[in-house]
């Protein structure tokens, strides 16, 4: 007998024939919310529920109308807000709560509230003398001397004349005739000494034998690059004594030495005269050992300061000697850039108000005119200020140097410009290092006369007492500090006693409110260790060998006889 199998779907035929293959199940059915009934189980059944209310046969017809209708959840968002709306018209503006926006950690100036605070606390502290104890180790991390090997070898024929402009302030002028001294050198050229180009903000006339000891600079590099004080008459004829008609080499920054070998030195042969205008900067700081010997040989040898500077240098380090002889002789030198310019160039905010910004805004359209109004420039003094940028102001420098040790005993020598707004802001620094000095204060009106109206002979004499002092402070970088560092590593065995403060820290601690005396105390002298760690440091790659000489102008030694150096350097 044949079995019909069994077919859980059933047939979807209107007849009986359940030999064919099953149909497929029919589409679901959307299901309806509605309540569906389902049969009382026979033994044991529930009562039937009770009626529902009106209200609620009318929530169950929405619900199944929203459920029936989903695009109307696309209009939700709408609703929810038009009735916030309706809501928020019914209350009261002034019951909502107000939002307030506080200024970030450390980008408000508010160092004279720290200092008016912190200063019973600091006038009563009598701890030691920072002077007597900071750098006790001069000599970790190894001793050096001064050991640039000088030619004893004649000089091969010259190749030509190179004349160059060296633009900026002193020290970016000295890294333009050092760089000069270099590729003269190379390009076995002959250099003529270089022109000082007229800055509109340093505004100094000075020619080179003003500033420098033109011929100890001629004689130092008689057997490596021969030099000459003008160009010669028959040369400068074929020209009509016309600079303007010398072929000129826009180089572009940091150019490799090969660039002026490929490019240069072709030229140079076949004019016999080239210029380089402007030629600060236009060197690689990365270049041969015979580069970068000249370098040395050009900055820490070469150049000295004309006798009238050097004369009154050292008459104002005998001064400042003399009234340190309670420490020994020993005295701190501080760079303070708190001048109009640079307050204006940072951007910075202090506590001058609208005076201080509509004076700010005038120095910053005299000196740049269009640089910082221009379309779509947006300045943040506040996030300037975090960054560490801003200048230290005078009453910072002073808060720093207290809770680095060092008392109100301690013999202070400020080399700066025209500090800006100078009656107001140097009156804490004098409360709290009231034996400070400026060239100012040492010399006598006669004796700076010579030097009043030009400000690089003015910044040279404030870099040679800077020199020798027992510590340097640098308060915000740029050329005369950098290479004020890397002559006293070359003089003083390797080490450089200077304080580089970490300004991201700074504005930090002068920005908090509860911090006190022995806390911010304890802070700065630990950014004093760290600057004591970094005063030994071997030159790397893309390093200045202006402020790193060690290897390239320096040897290491024993320490007996980097003493004996020191000594006699002394």
């Amino acid at each position: 007998m044949q079995l019909q199998a069994y077919n859980r779907l059933g047939s979807s035929g209107s007849g009986g024939g359940g030999g064919g293959s099953p149909s497929p199940p029919a589409s679901p059915r959307r299901s309806s919310p509605r309540l569906v009934r389902r049969p009382s189980k026979s033994s044991g059944g529930r009562p039937p529920p009770p009626p529902r209310s009106l209200m609620q046969r009318a929530a169950w017809m929405l619900l199944s109308l929203l459920l029936r209708r989903q695009g109307i959840f696309l209009f939700a968002p709408l609703i929810y807000v038009s009735g916030m709306l309706l809501y928020m018209g019914t209350v009261s503006l002034d019951s909502v709560p107000s939002i307030i926006s506080r200024p970030a950690p450390g980008s408000v100036y508010r160092s004279p509230e720290l200092y008016q605070r912190l200063r019973p606390a600091m006038d009563a502290d009598n701890s030691s003398d920072g002077l007597a104890t900071v750098w006790k180790h001069a000599y970790k991390g190894g001793v050096w001397r001064p050991c640039i090997n000088q030619s004893t070898n004649g000089l091969p024929e010259s190749n030509g004349f190179i004349f160059v402009e060296a633009n900026g302030g002193l020290n970016q002028q000295r890294t333009s005739i050092c760089n000069a001294v270099a590729v003269a050198g190379y390009l076995n050229a002959t250099l003529v000494i270089p022109n000082f180009h007229y800055h509109s903000i340093w505004r100094d006339p000075s020619k080179f034998s003003d500033i420098y000891d033109e011929d100890h600079f001629i004689s130092t590099l008689t057997n490596d690059v021969r030099v000459v004080s003008k160009v010669p008459e028959f040369i400068m004829e074929r020209y009509d004594h016309n600079m303007s008609n010398v072929h000129n080499f826009r180089i572009k920054a940091w150019s490799s030495i090969h660039h002026y070998k490929d490019v240069v030195l072709p030229k140079l042969i076949e004019e016999r005269f080239i210029r380089i205008s402007p030629f600060a900067n236009r060197l690689s700081l990365n270049a041969p050992p015979v580069v970068q010997r000249l370098r040395c040989l050009a900055n820490f040898e070469a150049l000295r300061f004309s006798k009238p500077i050097s004369t009154l240098a050292e008459t104002l380090v005998s001064r400042m000697k003399e009234r340190s002889a309670d420490s020994d002789g020993r005295y701190i030198a501080v760079h303070l850039r708190f001048e109009e310019d640079m307050v204006a160039f940072s951007c910075c905010v202090f506590d001058g108000g609208e005076h201080e910004k509509i004076a700010m805004d005038a120095a910053r359209e005299r000196g740049w005119r269009g640089k910082f109004t221009k379309r779509g420039r947006v300045i943040r003094p506040g996030v300037i200020r975090i960054s560490g940028k801003c200048p230290l102001t005078p009453l910072e420098v002073g808060l720093m140097l207290r809770g680095m040790g060092f008392s109100n005993n301690t013999l202070l020598y400020l080399a700066s410009g025209k500090i800006y707004n100078a009656e107001k802001v140097m009156g804490p620094l004098l409360e709290m290092f009231p034996l400070l000095q400026t060239k100012e204060m040492l010399a006598s009106a006669e004796e700076l006369a010579p030097f009043k109206n030009y400000s690089s002979r003015m910044a040279a004499i404030d870099y040679s007492v800077c020199l020798h002092s027992e510590v340097f402070v640098t308060t915000q970088g740029g050329n005369f500090p950098h290479f004020l560092i890397g002559h006293r590593r070359y003089l003083y065995g390797g080490h450089s006693k200077t304080i580089k403060p970490d300004k991201k820290k700074l504005a930090l601690l002068f920005d908090n409110r509860n911090i006190g005396w022995k806390a911010l105390k304890h802070q700065l002298l630990n950014i004093r260790a760290h600057s004591d760690s970094k005063g030994i440091e071997i030159k790397r790659a893309n390093d200045s060998i202006y402020t790193y000489p060690c290897p390239d102008c320096m040897c290491r030694s024993n320490k007996l006889e980097s003493t004996k150096s020191l000594s006699s350097a002394q």
